[in-house]
């Protein structure tokens, strides 16, 4: 380590780094961002809508700015966002330009990428079947009982064919996750105090 310290402040005495003391090197200028007409259009519609997320203003605006010519630093402090985030988006908007308008929207250019991760294995409209059962009196069913348990409901989710195959413990986390935090009724028994 010593070694290459020493080599790189030999270099430095060997050119004459003097003349480029208090000068500031120039960065590498960003691509630039050409707009056809229909795009601006899209994205300035986008950005002065009201019922647009933040986060898709944000980037709309970036965008526009880099069509105006102004480089990645610039941009970046006058929307108060990283460096990272100005790149990102700029670059994302030129990998998405040959793509035209009407495969894919100005907004949904502006969208996040979809997350790495396994697919949801219970569909919304499975999850709202497990609801309305929930909702049912366990006697409609046939079953023995006043109130739903955790075990009870996953056997009848199975018997009805809603879902092939579920644990008694996501059955419940299902039906607290789609309820309000103080309910009236619970949906399930509780079989902790027994």
């Amino acid at each position: 380590m010593y070694a290459e310290l020493t080599q790189w402040f030999d270099l430095g005495k060997m050119y004459d780094l003097s003349r480029v003391k208090g000068e500031i090197m120039p960065s590498p200028q960003p691509l630039p961002v050409t707009l056809t007409d229909a795009e601006r259009q899209g994205l300035e519609r986008l950005v002065r809508r009201h019922t647009v997320g933040q986060q898709i203003a944000l980037r709309g605006r970036i965008v526009l700015a880099a069509a105006t010519g102004r480089n990645n630093t610039q941009i970046a402090k006058e929307e108060g966002v990283t460096l990272d985030t100005v790149r990102l988006w700029r670059q994302r908007w030129l990998d998405l330009q040959p793509i035209s308008l009407d495969d894919l929207s100005v907004e949904e250019r502006l969208q996040d990428l979809p997350r790495p991760g396994a697919p949801a294995r219970i569909t919304a409209d499975q999850v709202c079947q497990i609801m309305a059962l929930a909702c049912e009196e366990p006697e409609e069913s046939a079953r023995p009982i006043s109130h739903w348990t955790a075990r009870e409901i996953a056997d009848e989710i199975m018997q009805r064919g809603i879902v092939d195959d579920i644990s008694p413990r996501h059955a419940a986390r299902l039906l607290k996750r789609g309820r309000s935090q103080t309910p009236l009724d619970p949906l399930l028994a509780d079989t902790r105090s027994r």
